[in-house]
């Protein structure tokens, strides 16, 4: 499944220090998690994204893990924003709420915000931890309208981060992200990144092109941010002009642009080693694997069911940073070792498109949302809104492990 280049045999990322099963620190250990076997399916929703009449093929635009673990965010196409905490006993382990009430939704969404337009991106605050209320945000960026800060407990508008156009009047962010230390939010517009400092909500930011004063660097809508987790003060642009450029954080030099992928970057992604660089686009089949130590060819290419839609599909990399997991329009979910480029495992997620996925920081759980807009004519209008359960949907999956997973210990740890 997976295509390698020409030279990609001794360009394979091979980052072996990532996959110790015993932290330094001796708090626990981390599970054998078998990525080869299909997961079981522990949670499931679908009823409470159809609640509106005048819109009853609400679905889903993509899922993400808040950085402790504790809950999961959805966006969908009514501008809503759900928020899902895990459920967990007495003994603070985990409650599978799926077999139970297969034809229900395991449990109601804790938190429903709504966006006056349609979301373009979001994300949780890096430090994000349930423990403390001050920390407990995620942002989003709507069209025709600034940046909004969301306290993800109680639902309010914390804070706005505004840019404004020529005309001075409010122009929308395509794509938003923080900075590894919380310090900053950069936006993505059109050939242009403006950076707001997370402290001074209002209009102050700085501005930066990136396009160079002879036109050449990255053009069109900024549509994707990603930073190196290794702290290393590089991040990724992905822009829908088929090009996805790197960066340093403190001066915005440019340092690469990428060209390869056959339609517009949605989604980039760095492993967990800072070694390597993942893009995917929209219509386009493949997710490229780049080293950025060495950018003349792509490493290695990961197929995927995505070639006849323009939603972004997006993939993740689990925290050991060994598999990467992909939708697609198939309703499949595709494991791939990053090691060698190669397919391991794939399991019906959904039965339309699967365009979320995403791991959990710490448990050996996956999250997928999927859901496309569908198009009915008169005659057949109803029929195409009655949908099954397994569409339009969000899905948490549990992966076997080979070894007792000590749930508290790891959740005390992760907080």
């Amino acid at each position: 499944m997976g295509e390698e280049g020409a030279d990609a045999e001794h360009q394979q990322p091979n980052p072996d220090t990532e996959f110790t099963e015993t932290p330094s620190n001796g708090a626990y250990s981390w599970p054998l998690v078998h990525y080869d076997a299909h997961p079981y399916r522990t949670y499931h929703f679908f009823k409470q994204f159809r609640t509106a009449v005048s819109n009853p093929n609400n679905f889903l635009k993509g899922v993400k893990w808040s950085p402790d673990g504790s809950c999961f965010l959805t966006c969908c196409d009514d501008n809503t924003l759900h928020v899902f905490t895990l459920p967990y006993d007495d003994s603070i382990s985990y409650v599978n709420t799926c077999a139970s009430a297969p034809d229900e939704d395991s449990y109601v969404a804790n938190l429903v915000a709504r966006e006056g337009e349609s979301v373009y991106d979001y994300c949780w605050y890096p430090h994000m931890s349930a423990s403390n209320p001050d920390l407990c945000v995620f942002a989003t960026t709507t069209r025709d309208h600034p940046i909004h800060l969301w306290d993800a407990n109680s639902g309010q508008l914390r804070c706005t981060y505004r840019a404004y156009d020529a005309m001075d009047e409010i122009t929308a962010a395509f794509s938003i992200g923080f900075n590894p230390s919380g310090t900053k939010i950069f936006a993505g517009y059109n050939s242009t990144l403006r950076i707001f400092d997370v402290h001074r909500p209002g209009r102050d930011f700085e501005q930066h092109s990136t396009l160079q004063g002879n036109k050449e660097g990255q053009s069109g809508i900024i549509s994707s941010i990603a930073f190196s987790p290794t702290h290393s003060g590089v991040l990724a642009t992905g822009s829908y002009s088929q090009t996805t450029a790197i960066y340093r954080e403190d001066n915005m030099e440019p340092l690469y642009v990428l060209h390869g992928q056959e339609g517009g970057v949605t989604h980039v992604q760095f492993s967990k080693d800072g070694n390597y660089l993942y893009t995917g686009g929209r219509k386009d089949p493949y997710i490229l694997c780049w080293d950025i130590r060495n950018t003349v060819d792509i490493v290695y290419k990961l197929y995927r069911s995505s070639k006849d839609t323009n939603q972004r599909i997006h993939f993740d990399i689990e925290p050991l940073g060994r598999y990467l997991g992909t939708g697609g329009q198939d309703g499949l979910v595709h494991i791939y070792d990053l090691q060698t480029g190669q397919w391991v495992s794939s399991f019906q997620a959904a039965l339309d498109t699967v365009n979320g996925f995403a791991f959990h920081p710490f448990l050996p759980m996956a999250a997928t949302s999927s859901g496309h807009r569908r198009f009915g004519g008169l005659d057949d209008f109803q029929e195409n809104m009655d949908l099954s359960g397994d569409e339009n949907c969000a899905s948490v999956w549990s992966f076997s492990c080979s070894s007792t997973l000590d749930t508290s210990s790891i959740i005390e740890s992760g907080n």
